[in-house]
């Protein structure tokens, strides 16, 4: 039995000076994108202990770079290691954790109390955040957890506005919430149906999305539902709060946290904007806050479902179901991201990641906003040859652009 070490969170941390833009990150792309289009910090998985199995995990040689590269920004990296453990899972943690640690990892977001117990008493600089996975909605629990010495909290997606101002009103403590992104028909990782089903434990990063799948109805062995077109689903609409900025910001929430840890590099990409500059203009001059159109088209542009603003202001209805095939909202792929501009010439080199061809409409963006589009002159090779179509992936190709890109800014293009 290891001896209870004494709560190391001490101090006043009741709200960060401005709230804190977190967002997924799969893999190590992903996050230098991410700290690049905006994010204050990134959580990502590591090679064990968290829900995202199928996801390009981080090995700790990668962790590494990905804080060396978050330093640069002033941006921060947490690791999941949310799990659920069972007892074969427990061999190795405390050396996982060590290195961690090592790797400059700032917090691991945990559940499980052992994994909480283990990293206070054996890597003491990771400070611990409660993942969302133990499902806390009310300020009792909240302020249980902040007696056991985590500083911060990732609520239940079931917290209500309402319940945040409560909590924020009784326990000195900072508050994550998800803002953004896809939502569990179950408390969150604690749905058994891909165990049932696929014999994939959702609670070790196995989920297989079973909710998403399509259904048939059937009573006494006779199928009530048989055309393709009317079978269902009951997933749940996606989670977006991109119109609620000031209302996320006055009840005291301090770090907005982005799903999507198996989303696409523009995902990623596209949402963090949105929200950074949302979050920068209100910080700014609340009182004359404006919410921007062009933010909510960026956010569409990216979505993959349709969107509510889930438990915040209400109780989900049937109307936030999603109980037919899904539509598929977003009507743009991503088709290259800059790698280099010549000022002199107005060329810039475009990793291909879509096909793409002379004539066709495509949009420039980057960073705090950069915007515009322009229809595709002539393309070629880095080599001067003469290209009728970008068709292999990641190939370089050469065009002009009709304003100044910088490396690392990303193009797309509509495809209905």
């Amino acid at each position: 039995m290891t001896t209870k070490t004494s709560p190391r969170f001490t101090g006043k941390r009741n709200r960060l000076d401005k709230p804190e833009l977190l967002a997924p990150a799969g893999n190590l792309e992903k996050l230098k994108f991410a700290v690049h289009y905006g994010a204050d910090a990134v959580y990502i998985g590591g090679q064990k202990y968290g829900l995202r199995s199928n996801a390009d995990n981080f090995t700790f040689a990668e962790m590494k770079e990905g804080v060396e590269f978050a330093e640069r920004y002033g941006a921060k990296v947490f690791v999941a290691t949310n799990i659920y453990a069972h007892n074969e899972d427990i061999g190795g943690l405390e050396e996982y954790l060590r290195e961690l640690e090592a790797a400059g990892i700032a917090a691991i977001i945990a559940a499980d109390p052992i994994i909480i117990e283990t990293a206070q008493r054996v890597a003491p600089k990771l400070e611990v955040h409660l993942s969302t996975q133990q499902s806390t909605l009310n300020w009792q629990a909240v302020q249980f957890w902040k007696d056991e010495g985590l500083p911060r909290v990732v609520l239940g997606r079931e917290t209500s506005l309402e319940e945040i101002s409560q909590i924020k009103a009784h326990v000195d403590i900072e508050i994550e919430a998800f803002i953004h992104g896809a939502m569990c028909s179950s408390f969150s990782g604690r749905c058994v149906l891909s165990n049932h089903f696929t014999d994939r434990d959702s609670n070790r990063g196995g989920c297989c999305q079973s909710c998403r799948w399509k259904y048939d109805i059937y009573e006494d062995d006779l199928q009530m539902v048989g055309p393709e077109a009317d079978k269902f689903t009951m997933g749940s609409k996606d989670l977006c709060m991109i119109e609620h900025i000031p209302d996320l910001i006055e009840v005291g929430v301090d770090s907005f946290k982005i799903e999507g840890r198996m989303k696409s590099l523009h995902y990623v990409a596209t949402v963090v904007n949105a929200y950074r500059q949302a979050i920068d203009s209100y910080m700014a001059d609340p009182d004359h806050y404006e919410l921007k159109q062009v933010w909510l088209d960026d956010i569409q542009k990216a979505a993959n479902r349709p969107v509510n603003t889930g438990f915040f202001y209400d109780t989900p209805g049937p109307e936030d179901h999603i109980y037919g095939p899904e539509d598929k909202a977003a009507p743009y792929d991503f088709a290259g991201v800059v790698i280099s501009y010549d000022e002199a010439t107005g060329l810039a080199v475009v990793q291909q990641r879509n096909h793409f061809k002379p004539g066709q409409e495509v949009e420039f963006f980057g960073p705090n906003g950069t915007f515009f589009k322009q229809s595709v002159g002539s393309i070629t090779d880095e080599s001067g040859n003469a290209l009728d179509a970008a068709r292999h992936p990641l190939q370089h190709i050469v065009l002009k652009t009709e304003h100044p890109v910088k490396p690392m800014d990303m193009m797309r293009k509509r495809v209905r």
